[in-house]
Formats: structure tokens, C-alpha cells, sequence
């Protein structure tokens, strides 16, 4: 997923050049920090188009990263950041955010109607099968109860659309339901914790 904040785009710029510039990182702490800077300090993402890492499930994660070293899942910041990364430092910052607690983002619970649509269109396709009942998923199932709103739009369109093409089931999935379907579960999701 593309930033469309052009602020944004060219702070990551900066620190893709610098990246390579810079005395490699000694510590996973400071291997972190890199992450920051889009997904946030304190665990809140910059922007509401980043989802949020902190809290994350290690085997998630680490399936995410070696997604984006490989290039199974493309993204304009995030593979180059990947491909500096070895199997081992990809493994240990999941667990290293794996530790962190999840950040309560302070989204509004979705309106009645909004759930409803979102709570049938699960039943059409099973979303707790893989992310559990309450949506907070498990080993290298993600999180999404409590996720970004914008992000989770996104990302079911791009799985949709297959523009996300690391994970195929999801596809046929998110291609099972209409796009007003995807759009109250994001809301839907986003207001859960």
C-alpha cells in the first residue's frame, strides 16, 4: 500500500537512503527504531494507512517480513527495509513487537447496522476461522480486532483486487463478499479491542 501523504512519502525516502548510510544497528532496540518512524513510537502509526505492529503475533509478523524480503508481498517502503534484513533480525523484531502491548487507537465501535452486516458477512466466510472469535488471531494468524480502520480497508481490497498476493485464500475470500461487505467489516473491526 502506497502512502498518499507526499510529507510522509518523502520522510521515508529519507530514511531509505540513510538506512544503507548508516553503522548497522547493534541492538534490536535500535533495529526498531527504524520501524518507528512509520508505525509509530508508542505503538500508533504516523498515519492511519500503517497498520499497527505493536502487539502483533510473532509468526505473523515474521511471515509478513520474509513476504516483503521476497517479494511475495510488495510494498514501496517496506521491501527495501526487508531486504536489508537477515532471516534472524526479521525474527527477532517479531518477537521484539510480539512483547509490546497492543495500542487501544481510540477508534469509535461501529454503528448497529454497520456490525450487523459486518457479523453476517464473517458468516458467510469465516473470518473467525483463522482470526478466532474475538478477532485477535493466533500464531501466524494477525490480529485484527482493534487494527486501523484505513488499513484494514485497504488491505481487503488489496486482496481483492490481488494486488496482496501473499496469502491467495484471502483473495477468494474478500472476492466472496461486495466491497460494502469489506468496508463494514473494516469499520466494524477497527472498533474492536
Amino acid at each position: 500500500m502506497k502512502p498518499k501523504n507526499p510529507r510522509l512519502l518523502a520522510s521515508l525516502a529519507i530514511i531509505i537512503a540513510i538506512i544503507p548510510a548508516a553503522a548497522p544497528a547493534q541492538s534490536i532496540e535500535e533495529k526498531a527504531q527504524i520501524c518507528a518512524g512509520c508505525h509509530g513510537e508508542n505503538g500508533v502509526p504516523q498515519q492511519k494507512s500503517m497498520p499497527v505492529i505493536w502487539g502483533q503475533h510473532q509468526g505473523y509478523t515474521y511471515l509478513q517480513l520474509r513476504d516483503y524480503k521476497s517479494g511475495a508481498r510488495k510494498n514501496d517502503i517496506m521491501t527495501p527495509l526487508a531486504q536489508t534484513l537477515e532471516r534472524d533480525d526479521m525474527m527477532a523484531l517479531a518477537l521484539y513487537f510480539s512483547k509490546k502491548r497492543w495500542p487501544d487507537l481510540q477508534q469509535p465501535r461501529a454503528p448497529a447496522q454497520v456490525a450487523e452486516r459486518a457479523v453476517r458477512a464473517n458468516v458467510a466466510i469465516g473470518c473467525t476461522g483463522c482470526h478466532q472469535a474475538s478477532y485477535l488471531g493466533e500464531g501466524t494468524q494477525p490480529r485484527i480486532a482493534g487494527q486501523t480502520k484505513e488499513y484494514l480497508l485497504q488491505s481487503m481490497l488489496d486482496f481483492r483486487n490481488r494486488t496482496r498476493g501473499n496469502n491467495p485464500g484471502m483473495s477468494d475470500l474478500m472476492k466472496a463478499i461486495s466491497e460494502e461487505d469489506i468496508a463494514a467489516c473494516a469499520e466494524y473491526l477497527a472498533g474492536l479491542q
